[in-house]
């Protein structure tokens, strides 16, 4: 098999490290860090970009669906390919793609420019994701898991959430074009240290022969479909739009074709037996609920911030910083843990810690600033790297290493696939509570309400005092007031729901099976 190659180095009891390995694990972290870090540093400047490129409001909302939607087709073919042309071949290729396409955006001159741009990025990005996560659990043996599984749950968790700072700095103190721009030079060391040090398994060029090409155009319609729909799908109004009952007609199709050809072929385009592993389809279940809580509250804290608070992007991000922090100094810690406590208990403990921060946002108010939402973010950035740890141990860490390519492709698409569904569920929730609660204010705040009557009459006697329509100034400053309080209550609605989630999740690592511990050599037989 092509990864038993890659143990080759793993056999003796303890080796010291190789420092060819290390060189080219490094490199990977790096180009990893970029690819997710793209995710969401567009995120915080849309409007910059929007300006810059004279684009709709809806159409710029297409430079981070692009990207998610190629990055997500790309994610579990990677392991197909790394076994096809090698994983050297594989991600050179794709850190040179990655670093082009940046290069790209930068000189996009018009929206549908940046839109096919970001989708070549987001495809040739995502190739290097599962590549960090397979070589992880192939070149190193197990003793050295506990430090080389925290870095790349930390990369993997602190590029989106410090993604908002970084762009937002970028942004200001530069142009949008520096969004871009800042991958070309980390892009080049790291396209020349992977051809250069990458060398854990072969090509077996053979597999191509046998590529299940329909397998893959089923799989890009499926996923990108599902992406679309989950994207779009609020803005839309769901199926009362005919684009997003196509998705989700293309969606079902290309599903049933996918799985039917994933079983019935003997080389699937992906391989799906990987969910018979019971850790492994448990850690897949658990990335795909981190993928909420990573992906969910990096957006409805910047929503809040901006929102309510009229926060610029900048300020969002210092404000953000707190829990990229916080992950950062948890990171060592968790790597210490996972090698002497149960995994089923730090991730219990990660879930609580989840569930708190989450809890302690249903009380807030139009009035909170950095220092309440301070041991929220405090508590998610250390919760986060308690939980991610263990995690990809239990997925991956008991696979044999010629599963482990394909399984990190699927174990890492989980993670995305819940931070698409939980950003539709958080979207449609906000949308749909903002309206009922305003509905509910508005009854109370009527014109046979005396206070309200009383609160009009003399901020309307104000405005009169401007030589301004006193009437219609204070109607529009009420109707701002209770839209504004609709909007918070909706808020609290959505971590009210987030603290149930992680909550019902430490019932459900009581349940699980105390994994198995990684056999000691790393071979995984």
């Amino acid at each position: 098999m092509a990864a038993t190659t890659a143990t080759a180095g793993a056999i003796p009891a303890d080796p010291p490290m190789d420092r060819r390995k290390l060189i080219a694990f490094f490199a990977m972290v790096v180009g990893m860090f970029m690819s997710i870090l793209d995710i969401q540093i567009v995120s915080a400047s849309l409007a910059e970009i929007q300006a810059g490129l004279s684009a709709g409001s809806d159409e710029i909302a297409w430079v981070q669906t692009a990207y998610l939607i190629a990055e997500v087709i790309m994610i579990p073919l990677s392991g197909t390919l790394a076994r096809i042309l090698s994983t050297r071949v594989l991600f050179t290729i794709c850190a040179a793609g990655f670093t082009m396409a940046s290069a790209l955006c930068a000189t996009a001159t018009n929206i549908e420019q940046m839109i096919i741009y970001r989708a070549i990025q987001g495809f040739i990005g995502g190739g290097m994701i599962p590549s960090v996560f397979a070589a992880a659990f192939t070149i190193f043996p197990a003793s050295k898991r506990s430090i080389v599984s925290p870095i790349i749950g930390l990369i993997a968790t602190l590029a989106p959430t410090i993604g908002p700072t970084v762009g937002g700095y970028l942004s200001n103190a530069f142009s949008w074009h520096w969004l871009f721009l800042v991958n070309i030079v980390p892009g080049i060391f790291v396209t020349a240290l992977a051809w250069s040090f990458i060398d854990f398994d072969k090509p077996q060029h053979s597999l191509m022969k046998r590529f299940d090409w329909l397998g893959l155009f089923s799989m890009a319609v499926f996923l990108g479909s599902l992406e679309y729909v989950l994207e779009e799908g609020n803005n839309k109004d769901w199926f009362q739009d005919e684009h997003i009952v196509l998705g989700t007609l293309a969606m079902v199709i290309g599903a049933v074709i996918f799985f039917w050809r994933a079983f019935r072929v003997d080389f699937p385009v992906v391989d799906l037996k990987a969910f018979a592993n019971r850790n492994f389809a448990f850690g897949s279940l658990f990335s795909f609920t981190m993928g909420v809580g990573l992906y969910g509250l990096t957006y409805l804290y910047p929503l809040y911030l901006g929102r309510i608070r009229g926060y610029d992007a900048l300020m969002i991000g210092e404000t953000m910083f707190v829990s990229g922090l916080a992950m950062f100094l948890t990171a060592p810690v968790a790597g210490i843990l996972s090698g002497r406590l149960d995994p089923r208990v730090m991730m219990g403990i990660g879930f609580f810690g989840f569930a708190c921060g989450t809890y302690l946002m249903t009380s807030m108010t139009a009035d909170w600033d950095f220092y309440e939402l301070l041991l929220p973010q405090i508590l998610r950035g250390c919760s986060l790297m308690l939980c991610m740890v263990p995690i990809n141990n239990v997925a991956l860490g008991t696979l044999p290493p010629n599963r482990i390519q394909n399984a990190s492709g699927l174990y890492n698409l989980t993670r995305n696939l819940g931070g698409a569904v939980g950003l539709a569920i958080i979207n449609t929730m906000l949308t749909q509570r903002a309206d009922e609660h305003y509905a509910r204010l508005s009854e109370h705040v009527n014109y046979g309400n005396p206070a309200a009557m009383d609160w009009l009459n003399s901020v309307g006697a104000n405005f009169n005092t401007y030589g301004m329509d006193g009437a219609t100034a204070a109607l529009s400053r009420l109707s701002g007031m209770v839209t504004q309080q609709a909007t918070i209550m909706s808020f609290i609605d959505v971590f009210t729901g987030l603290t149930f989630l992680f909550a019902s999740l430490i019932l459900l690592v009581v349940m699980i099976a105390k994994p198995k511990a990684a056999p000691p050599s790393g071979s995984g037989h």
